[in-house]
């Protein structure tokens, strides 16, 4: 799972997919998937030979538990930590969670290069972490992982 504000992008679909061989890319988005326009668009952005859809949060929690989900090597991308707490709370397994970019906004602080969080995002991310999943951040699956507990916790943005 990737939380990644722009969502399906030339670094998930060139370097991400193809280092995690996935089968299938997932965009999980209540608002992106009343937009037809931006399905268009990620769905269009899918590398040759995966594909990709864009599906609502509660689709993809009942999907996950359906049995032909299993074996199927799919990358779930969303566009913020809440969303993430939500598939997690439904029962999606996850044993690290990729942050890849936050984009700025008013209301923001920007906590390395590509995040930035609210504390919507720190309340999400504490819950996150407080399951015991690593919280780690990679722009490219070649790059070092980075803990971003660990520079959140630098901040003095969580205790």
């Amino acid at each position: 799972m990737r939380i990644d504000s722009r969502l399906l992008h030339g670094q998930v679909a060139t370097n991400w997919a193809k280092a995690a061989k996935i089968d299938r890319i997932l965009v999980v988005s209540d608002s992106v998937a009343k937009d037809e326009l931006r399905k268009v668009i990620i769905m269009q952005a899918a590398p040759p030979g995966t594909k990709a859809n864009v599906i609502p949060l509660a689709k993809m929690i009942r999907i996950y538990h359906d049995p032909r989900f299993y074996g199927l090597r799919v990358m779930i991308l969303v566009e913020n930590p809440q969303d993430a707490k939500r598939l997690i709370q439904g029962g999606i397994r996850v044993k690290s969670l990729n942050i890849g970019s936050l984009s700025f906004e008013v209301g923001r602080k920007m906590v390395t290069d590509t995040i930035a969080v609210n504390q919507a995002d720190i309340d999400a991310f504490t819950w996150i972490h407080n399951q015991g999943i690593l919280l780690e951040t990679r722009k490219v699956s070649t790059d070092s992982k980075w803990d971003l507990w660990k520079t959140l916790r630098e901040r003095n943005l969580v205790e």
